[in-house]
């Protein structure tokens, strides 16, 4: 049968998919109490009784499919039970007390935090999808058979999506790729990930999923007869080194394909390394020595070759993996591992899970609890993220892909692919990371934004009179955690510059929508707002806006659409009236305006400007203007340490006006930057060549050492914008040796 075409199955009898469960039990699951299982089934089954899903089938169908997914995944007889019950709390009268009494505390927990995992509903997608993993790492923390079942549920359902609705089909595919396929990843139930990848593509890209199916059903005789060739001639040459070992093949799943596919820009029949070998010997030596014979047989690919085994996944995995070339030409993978390893490959945390209650049934695994440390570390580095950082930061965290390095010490470090010197020291402690002047990798000095690579080994410099973090480090970091310990860091040490910054950041934002702040700051309206946001007053929602915590931008969206909400019908919205006065404002400034040096001041026509020395604004910064005592106006960037400090001053009430840039700009403007590098001879002049090849206009540049090692530079030079200013300070920051790239007056 085709893969691409649907066949309607028939109403499904929820009594013989049971018996069929319940055999299964019988033969690999012994030691199962099968008549308390028999019981939940019969539990769910007259609480569900009356309720069909899509297909016609009983909705208890669904519940003994999970718990087939649960025995398959090598669960515990908890687990089957729960996987039965998971849904009678959410859909039916049973309640946790009705459960804990027939089955135990423990099972009714579970079904407890299952259903926790969706009751609630959100009235936006990313605070949806925020709220929804919250609670999943929540459950994990707490019990990860909440997790596995919740896991085994979406599978069968991903399983029947073909009943739902093409629009239900796209969405549910979307989050099951985005979420629940890399939480199988992470958990390391490879088996599990694999099939809810490739059923999700069939709805997110039906055309690329035929496609490919039916190029490989079209290749499938000429692969099948070079695996079955290879298969025997591997294990023929393992029996006659006495090696007891077993050798399988496969074609790599359909996602996987189509991924390499894409990222490659590959047709399929670029692709050559369709099929994949898996040897599974006793022991670790054993290991090691098929990856000897392999590689006597067959010529290995360089830079194809991962050992698993010495340095282990996150997700548990081991394995050897090596990429050869057979005689034919073909390149193929092979992965060696123990029996042990590849039962932990297909099926994870749940292949090994022993449970011993304790604290009157909360489910502890033996010996292993720090496998789960990075779901707590998780948790808590993510307290103080907004919706958006939240989702973004633990799908780098918890997805991606990762890279392992070594400490001077010899412990290996896993971060995420793309990862940087100061990800490194915030992962090895908060201070560490705080405290951190340079870095050293293999031995050699690098940038801070330097990539890490595999094998490094990475040792950090600190000292005890560093600053502390750079705003800067935000965007050199990499991981989640780095970022937020990083703004932690912020909201602990300056709360105050934290309030003004970040109230003159929502300012700022408000301004370039023609809007001001003090128009919302009627004190009931902004009290439901900062609410909304979790926080108690307005100073906490500033202060958490100049550290990172909540983007200036979402902050005053979600002001202008609150007022909108809540605004009277009979009345005009008072967003109108403002931008209505904005717009007037502005053809005014126009009118009577003229712009000096690219400045436009409203109120004030063609009166004497110049561009403040403390941060030396240019065109694309946010600016304010400062009414001078017969100096005219002072141009100052928003985020100015001088303008931030003076803002709310008495003696400077009325002095501050709002400035803009004009819509055309042709002068250039002088502005400052600040190069802090390790003081080494030649310094100056790989400075100089970066800005020559830039064709950057330096007006002055001056090093000196600060007595510690280090070199600071100030270059003064002059750029069209704040764009042509980014691109220079990235060039700088590639120069071997120097750690931050700062502007002036920050």
């Amino acid at each position: 049968m085709n893969a691409c075409t649907y066949t309607v199955p028939p109403v499904l009898d929820p009594d013989v998919m049971f018996d069929e469960l319940e055999k299964k039990i019988k033969e690999s699951c012994p030691g199962f109490d099968t008549g308390r299982i028999r019981a939940a089934y019969d539990t769910a089954k007259m609480a569900h009784s009356g309720q069909n899903r899509k297909d016609g089938s009983p909705y208890v169908t669904h519940c003994v499919a999970a718990a087939e997914i649960c025995v398959d995944m090598g669960l515990e007889e908890d687990s089957v039970i729960s996987a039965l019950l998971h849904d009678v709390i959410e859909d039916t009268n049973i309640t946790h007390t009705d459960i804990a009494h027939q089955f135990g505390v423990a099972v009714a927990d579970i079904v407890e935090g299952v259903t926790k995992l969706t009751r609630v509903q959100y009235t936006s997608k990313e605070d949806e999808q925020m709220e929804n993993l919250r609670k999943m790492l929540m459950a994990m923390a707490k019990d990860i058979r909440v997790i596995l079942i919740k896991i085994a549920d979406r599978l069968h359902n991903m399983r029947t999506m073909m009943f739902q609705s093409p629009e239900k089909q796209r969405s549910k595919s979307l989050e099951t790729m985005e979420i629940y396929a890399p939480l199988a990843h992470r958990l390391g139930i490879q088996k599990v990930k694999w099939e809810l990848e490739d059923l999700s593509m069939q709805y997110l890209d039906p055309t690329g999923y035929c496609e490919i199916v039916r190029s490989l059903e079209d290749k499938m005789p000429m692969l099948e007869s070079f695996m079955d060739s290879m298969k025997e001639r591997i294990q023929r040459r393992l029996d006659q080194e006495d090696i007891k070992a077993t050798v399988f093949c496969r074609i790599k799943h359909v996602y996987s394909i189509y991924r390499k596919m894409y990222s490659q820009n590959l047709s399929l029949n670029g692709i050559f390394d369709l099929c994949a070998f898996r040897v599974i010997v006793d022991t670790i030596p054993d290991c090691y020595n098929v990856l000897g014979v392999i590689h006597y047989m067959f010529k290995p690919v360089p830079g194809r070759f991962k050992d698993y085994i010495s340095t282990p996944k996150p997700n548990m995995y081991q394995s050897v993996h090596t990429t050869v070339i057979g005689s034919e030409g073909i390149p193929f993978e092979v992965q060696i591992r123990t029996w042990d390893m590849h039962h932990t490959a297909e099926y994870g945390i749940a292949a090994h899970w022993k449970y011993k209650m304790e604290d009157g049934g909360s489910a502890v695994r033996a010996g292993d609890e720090d496998k789960f440390a990075w779901v707590r570390r998780l948790l808590e580095s993510q307290q103080d993220s907004d919706a958006t950082d939240f989702f973004h930061n633990l799908k780098i965290d918890m997805f991606s892909d990762e890279v392992f390095v070594f400490s001077p010490k010899g412990d290996v470090i896993n971060l995420p692919a793309g990862a940087t010197p100061i990800d490194f020291a915030y992962s090895i402690h908060s201070d560490v990371g705080n405290h951190m002047v340079g870095a050293t990798v293999n031995g050699r000095i690098v940038n801070f934004d330097y990539a890490l690579q595999n094998g490094d080994i990475v040792e950090i410099r600190t000292s005890k009179s560093a600053p502390g973090p750079s705003r800067d480090w935000l965007n050199i970091a990499k991981s989640g955690s780095a970022r937020t310990k990083i703004k932690q860091w912020y909201k602990k040490e300056r709360r105050e510059d934290n309030i003004v910054r970040g109230r003159a950041m929502l300012e700022n934002e408000l301004k370039q929508h023609g809007l001001n702040l003090d128009d919302f700051m009627d004190e009931e309206f902004f009290l439901n707002v900062i609410k909304r946001f979790s926080f108690t007053t307005a100073n906490d929602m500033f202060a958490a806006i100049g550290y990172g915590g909540l983007t200036s931008t979402r902050a005053a969206n979600r002001l202008k659409d609150e007022y909108a909400r809540t605004a009277k019908p009979e009345r005009k919205s008072a967003i109108d009236k403002m931008t209505e006065a904005a717009e007037r404002r502005e053809q005014n400034a126009q009118k009577q305006g003229k712009a000096v040096h690219g400045i436009l001041v409203e109120g004030l026509n063609n009166c004497l400007v110049k561009f403040s020395r403390c941060c030396t604004p240019v065109p694309g910064d946010g600016i304010v203007g400062f009414i001078t005592r017969g100096q005219g106006v002072s141009i100052h960037r928003c985020d100015c340490e001088n303008y931030l400090s003076h803002m709310q001053h008495e003696q400077n009430e009325g002095r501050w006006v709002n400035v803009s840039w004009a819509s055309e700009i042709t002068d250039s403007y002088v502005t400052t930057i600040i190069i802090l590098s390790k003081d080494r001879t030649g310094l100056v002049m790989d400075i100089a060549t970066v800005l020559n090849s830039v064709n950057a206009k330096v007006r002055t540049l001056s090093a000196r050492d600060n007595g510690s090692g280090n070199a600071i530079t100030h270059v003064t030079l002059e750029v069209k914008n704040a764009t042509e200013l980014k691109n220079i300070m990235a060039k700088i920051r590639n120069i071997q040796g120097v750690s931050q790239v700062i502007r002036n007056g920050k």
